[in-house]
C-alpha cells in the first residue's frame, strides 16, 4: 500500500503536463472521491496508507483525466447553484455562466410555471423549481439519455411531484403556455469548436454545445416559435455567447418580442437576453 501523500504526489507529476498549475487541486478532488473523504481531510492525513481498492480507484481516475475526460464525468457530478446534480457524458456539463441565468429569473420571479428547452441535465429548470415552491415546470430536451439523467436529478431533489420531462424539438409540440421560457441552447458555432479545449470538445455531447454553422441557429427556432407557448407578459430569458448578444437581440426583435434586455456575467460579457411577450403577439 501507498502513502496517501506518496500517491497524490504522483498523481500531480503525472497530471501536470496536462493541466498544468490546477493538477494538484485536481488530483485532490479525484483522491476525494476514490476515498471518500473530504479534501481537507486529505490534507491533514497525507502519512496514511491508501487502500489497495482505494488506490485501484484513483489509479482508474487519473487515467481518465490524463485522456482529457471532465472531472465531473468521473465523479459523476457537478455543484451547481445551490445543488449537486448527477451528470453523464450524454449531458452538457452546468458551469458557473449560467448562473447568470438563474441569478436574472429569480430576481424578475417568482414565476409559476416555467418551461426549460433542452434542459439536458435539468440543472436550471430544477433549481428554479426549487427556489419557487408553487412552481411547476416542464424540461424539453431532444435526447433520451439526457432526459434520463434530469429525472434522476428530480428524484434527488424531491421534485418529481413539480416537474415533468419531455422529449421534443424546441417549442415545437408544446401546447401549453408558460409564464417563464428559459434555455441554454447550442450556440458554439461551427469554426470554434475545433478551439476548444478537448475537455469539452471530445467529451460533452457535440449537440449540446453547437448547431453546427453559426451558431445561431437554435436562436432562430426559438424565436420564431416561443410566443405561441408564452403567455401574454410572460418572460424568456435565454443564455448567450459573448459575442452575440446583437444577433440574438435582434431575431427577437424582428419576431415582435417586446423590451428585449441584454445582461452580463460577473466578468462583464453579455451572457442572458431578456424579452417579454406583450398583448396582441403570438396569438
Amino acid at each position: 500500500m501507498r502513502r496517501i501523500g506518496d500517491a497524490l504526489d504522483g498523481a500531480v507529476s503525472q497530471l501536470s503536463p496536462v493541466v498544468g498549475d490546477a493538477a494538484r487541486a485536481e488530483c485532490l478532488i479525484l483522491l476525494a472521491y476514490a476515498t471518500g473523504r473530504q479534501t481537507s481531510s486529505l490534507r491533514l492525513s497525507l502519512d496514511d496508507e491508501l487502500s489497495a481498492a482505494d488506490t485501484e480507484t484513483f489509479d482508474a481516475a487519473i487515467t481518465k483525466r490524463l485522456k482529457f475526460q471532465p472531472i465531473s464525468q468521473i465523479i459523476g457530478y457537478r455543484d451547481f447553484w445551490k445543488h449537486r446534480f448527477y451528470v453523464t457524458p450524454d449531458v452538457l456539463d452546468p458551469r458557473p455562466d449560467t448562473e447568470t441565468l438563474i441569478e436574472k429569473a429569480v430576481e424578475l420571479g417568482p414565476f409559476e410555471n416555467v418551461l426549460d428547452l433542452g434542459t439536458g441535465s435539468g440543472c436550471i429548470l430544477l433549481s428554479l423549481l426549487d427556489e419557487w415552491p408553487r412552481a411547476i415546470g416542464t424540461g424539453v430536451d431532444a435526447s433520451a439519455p439526457a432526459l434520463d439523467i434530469a429525472r434522476k436529478n428530480t428524484q434527488t431533489l424531491s421534485l418529481t411531484d413539480r416537474s415533468e420531462f419531455i422529449i421534443g424539438d424546441w417549442c415545437n409540440g408544446i401546447s401549453q403556455q408558460y409564464d417563464l421560457v428559459v434555455s441554454n441552447p447550442p450556440y458554439i458555432t461551427q469554426d470554434a469548436m475545433d478551439a476548444l479545449d478537448p475537455d469539452v470538445r471530445n467529451w460533452e455531447p457535440r449537440m449540446a454545445l453547437t448547431p453546427e454553422g453559426d451558431g445561431l441557429d437554435a436562436y432562430r427556432a426559438i424565436a420564431s416559435t416561443v410566443q405561441k407557448v408564452l403567455k401574454t407578459n410572460g418572460v424568456l430569458l435565454l443564455e448567450i455567447g459573448f459575442d452575440q448578444g446583437p444577433s440574438v437581440t435582434q431575431l427577437l426583435i424582428d419576431q415582435g418580442m417586446s423590451d428585449v434586455q441584454l445582461f452580463q456575467d460577473i466578468n462583464g460579457k453579455d451572457r442572458v437576453v431578456y424579452a417579454r411577450k406583450s398583448e396582441q403577439k403570438g396569438q
